[in-house]
């Protein structure tokens, strides 16, 4: 990356700073290759993070379909985070994971897992989990959810006859495409020897042409999860790492600490044979002191996040753009890659941290207003769908990190709590789902980089020509309102 004029004297957030096109050759957004090359399985520079908010089994499978990673929490109990572990691995690849639900449920129930949005639906079967044909009642849409009693039941509303896919027999993503759109069907059922295995859709037999999962050795989607630098993380790595995680995260708040170091020492002696992430820092002397313990990729941030207050608390940070571009350099000279953790609010603010060096993007807030996010959805007087999300420093967090200390110690930590404890964050009613996002992400940055004249990570790195500007000068980039 280079500056179109003379370098900054100050430090720059995503905000200030803009991509000058170039000369190009890449004629297409599909001769672009995101994969981030750092290491990870990843196909996708994008990593969901760390927050109890965020990152579940469910949006970590899904993300992972797409080529992306999702980092499972440290917050969760470590038997907890196992079971997350094994039941990423046991989902689909090819298919979308499948929503079931009993005749008996009735759409409020439906409703806390779905919104009434095309291309959605869920399968009404009986009994449990494997599902033969036999017990698969039907495929109800989900746009039948908006026009349903609260109180009617599933059952009643399913249609018989829903189109079903023998997995054995779909050629190709196009057939799947065609047979699905003939039917005039939203979704249907994918079987394999007489049993459910999945659920497509139209749009996702497309995405199936458009990205590549992000797979374990064995073919399994790939997920990653964190733990902390306190108490016997040994032991916590070497579980985390049995049970089939493919990228360790070694996480706190400041990195670039005696604390961290030990941690990640201990870590990186276990010769666990995966990718290790360690942060957060945002200056060289961080990425260099944390490669010598171990680390092959930084996490880099401090304070960019939506829900954090570290630097109106404490006025410590970096504007995230120039923590990006230093120590990716620094990191580069090392062997080592870097993850920009925070800031992004558009696909424009993605494709600069990426010209500025990282190999991924983690984003957090953004993914936390999807439909795969944890926890059920809810809606507030208007009818809006939202679901809830909060700082990994915040009251809330704290209270659920160190629940099991007795009222006084757990009053103490408290009153060091940093953060939001909770903010609604609504689903884009265009883009409810994470695939959503997605599309709209990777569509900016593919351009982005054919702008530049760069058909992967590495090249873009290279061929970014980055311009300073104003306040209003960012303004004029925004679209006007449509009622103008």
């Amino acid at each position: 990356m280079e500056f179109s004029g003379e370098s900054p004297t100050v430090d720059l957030t995503y905000s200030d700073v803009f991509l000058v096109p170039r000369r190009s050759d890449v004629t297409s957004r599909l001769q672009v290759d995101l994969s981030p090359l750092d290491g990870t399985p990843a196909t996708l520079p994008l990593v969901a993070s760390n927050m109890n908010s965020v990152t579940g089994p469910r949006l970590a499978a899904v993300l992972a379909r797409r080529g992306g990673l999702g980092v499972l929490p440290q917050d969760m109990p470590l038997q907890a985070l196992d079971a997350a572990i094994r039941e990423v691995k046991a989902q689909p690849v090819p298919w979308d994971t499948p929503i079931v639900l009993p005749p008996e449920a009735s759409v409020a129930d439906a409703l806390r897992w779905l919104p009434p949005t095309a291309g959605q639906g869920i399968v009404v079967a009986t009994g449990d989990a494997p599902y033969d044909v036999e017990r698969i009642v039907g495929v109800l849409p989900a746009t039948r959810l908006a026009t349903a009693l609260p109180d009617a039941q599933l059952g009643d509303l399913v249609h018989s006859g829903t189109p079903s896919l023998d997995a054995d027999d779909i050629g190709s993503e196009r057939h799947a495409f065609d047979v699905i759109t003939d039917a005039g069907a939203e979704m249907v059922t994918v079987t394999r020897h007489g049993h459910l295995v999945g659920t497509l859709s139209a749009r996702s037999a497309l995405r199936s042409t458009l990205y590549a999962p992000a797979l374990d050795g064995d073919g399994r989607l790939a997920v990653a999860a964190a733990v902390g630098i306190n108490g016997d993380v040994a032991s916590k790595a070497r579980a985390l790492a049995a049970a089939g995680v493919d990228v360790l995260v070694v996480d706190t708040a400041h990195g670039h600490q005696e604390g961290m170091l030990r941690a990640l020492r201990t870590v990186a002696d276990l010769g666990l044979g995966i990718p290790i992430v360690a942060g957060n820092v945002v200056t060289a002397d961080g990425v260099e002191d944390l490669v010598a313990a171990g680390a092959t990729i930084l996490k880099v941030g401090v304070g960019p996040g939506a829900m954090c207050t570290t630097r109106m608390m404490t006025a410590v940070g970096r504007p995230q753009f120039s923590a990006v571009l230093e120590t990716a350099e620094a990191a580069r000279g090392l062997g080592a890659h870097v993850w920009a953790d925070g800031g992004v609010r558009y696909p424009r603010d993605v494709a600069l941290a990426l010209a500025a060096g990282a190999a991924s993007v983690m984003v957090g807030s953004w993914f936390a207003g999807t439909i795969e996010a944890p926890g059920e959805l809810q809606s507030d007087a208007d009818g809006r769908l939202f679901k809830e999300s909060w700082g990994m420093a915040s009251t809330k967090a704290v209270q659920a990190r160190f629940g099991r200390l007795d009222a006084y110690e757990r009053a103490r930590k408290e009153l060091f709590a940093e953060g939001i404890s909770s903010s609604r964050i609504y689903l884009d009613p265009l883009r409810p789902g994470l695939e959503d996002l997605l599309d709209m992400i990777t569509s900016g940055v593919r351009s982005s980089f054919t702008y530049a004249g760069a058909s992967s990570v590495p090249e873009f790195h290279d061929r970014a020509l980055v311009g300073l500007q104003s306040a209003s000068g960012y303004e004029e980039g925004k679209a006007l309102p449509v009622s103008w």
